[in-house]
């Protein structure tokens, strides 16, 4: 008889402070879907590890000697396209925060995340769905696009050459995506199938290379869809 068991969430811990990293760990080993398969100390070993062990999560400390959180996530989207990064940060409206989110991570947690919480952002994240509400992420995205931070791009957006790729309806889809609706809400609202709204999303984020719904509102607030005050 076949083994059908689906293999376990695979997660690389970094942190420089050996007892949290551990600690991290032994929460996440502790559920019988992920399975810890490297830890690191610092960035620059982080790259090695990852690359080496390939994971589906990387939980990251932020600050750590050598290279810091946010370099090491921006260089593992970039070489591991199938490797998602979750960020630890001390606060959750701060420039690590949204530092993180334009390098390439597909979350934030707090440093005081609860070990169940913990659990659940890794399964959601592995799963290609957001931790964080959409809303929440545009009010962190609204707060630091409007001023200047060394955290952002430094080349302006052109919209019409990025979203001219986009169907019409596409286009619609995408803006309700930086608005902060979910499929649900989105196929409510345009009266369209939850299949027929997933299938469109799915386009919409390969035909603007985006890794998930954050990295879509990010783009969706650096063209400027998104109304001042929105979530």
């Amino acid at each position: 008889m076949t083994d059908r068991t689906p293999p376990r969430i695979s997660v690389v811990v970094v942190d420089d402070q050996p007892l949290e990293r551990a600690g991290n760990a032994l929460i996440l080993d502790s559920d019988d879907e992920i399975e810890v398969v490297a830890e690191a100390g610092d960035g620059v070993e982080a790259l090695g590890v990852v690359a080496e062990a390939r994971p589906d999560i990387v939980l990251m400390d932020v600050r750590m000697p050598l290279m810091n959180g946010i370099e090491a996530t921006r260089i593992i989207s970039e070489r591991e396209p199938g490797t998602r990064v979750i960020v630890l940060t001390t606060f959750d409206l701060d420039e690590y925060a949204f530092g993180s989110l334009k390098a390439g991570a597909s979350a934030f947690l707090l440093k005081s995340t609860k070990p169940a919480a913990l659990i659940d952002a890794v399964k959601t994240v592995a799963s290609g769905s957001a931790v964080a509400a959409p809303r929440l992420t545009a009010k962190l995205i609204e707060h630091y696009l409007g001023r200047s931070d060394p955290m952002r791009a430094d080349e302006p957006v052109d919209e019409s050459g990025t979203l001219e790729v986009l169907s019409p309806r596409e286009r619609e889809i995408f803006i309700a995506i930086v608005r902060g609706l979910s499929n649900t809400e989105i196929g409510e609202e345009l009266f369209l199938a939850p299949s027929t709204i997933k299938s469109h999303v799915n386009s919409i984020f390969a035909k603007l290379r985006l890794r998930d719904r954050v990295h879509a509102v990010i783009l969706g607030y650096e063209l400027g869809l998104a109304p001042r005050g929105a979530g």
